[in-house]
């Protein structure tokens, strides 16, 4: 298995019904591949961490990087697992800022509203997926 990590931009700000609807498809499309993960989003910056067999988790990355809701795709990192680490999520997601995203499956509260996602480094991503989860049990 590999855990990948991205940032992104999208093209036009999401509104809670709009990451909604994402959501709801990318949960589904998800868990037939055998896809886990974790998004944030905040300003129209995304963090992404998706895990699960190394085939449909690079086919996934790669279509979201031919994606015209995406621009400045980056990986962050990429690396092999022996275990998940967001097993129970078809996709976690946390929205920085949005007060109507508390009623989506998967929201937490787990991290400050000032937080600037922009600035953060791979080796931050990763110790920050990793706080995610565990403060969110």
């Amino acid at each position: 298995m590999i855990q990948l990590a991205y940032l992104s931009s999208t093209r036009s700000l999401l509104n809670v019904y709009e990451i909604a609807e994402i959501l709801i498809k990318s949960r589904e499309n998800n868990e037939k591949r055998g896809i886990t993960g974790m998004l944030l989003y905040k300003d129209g910056n995304v963090l992404q961490i998706l895990e699960g067999e190394e085939d449909p988790v690079r086919a996934l990355f790669e279509k979201i990087s031919n994606d015209p809701r995406h621009s400045g795709v980056l990986r962050l990192y990429e690396k092999s697992v022996e275990v998940r680490d967001f097993s129970e999520w078809t996709m976690g997601f946390h929205d920085l800022e949005a007060e109507g995203a508390r009623y989506l499956e998967g929201f937490s509260e787990f991290l400050d509203p000032l937080f600037v996602i922009s600035q953060l480094k791979p080796s931050t991503a990763a110790r920050l997926l990793s706080l995610f989860k565990q403060g969110v049990r």
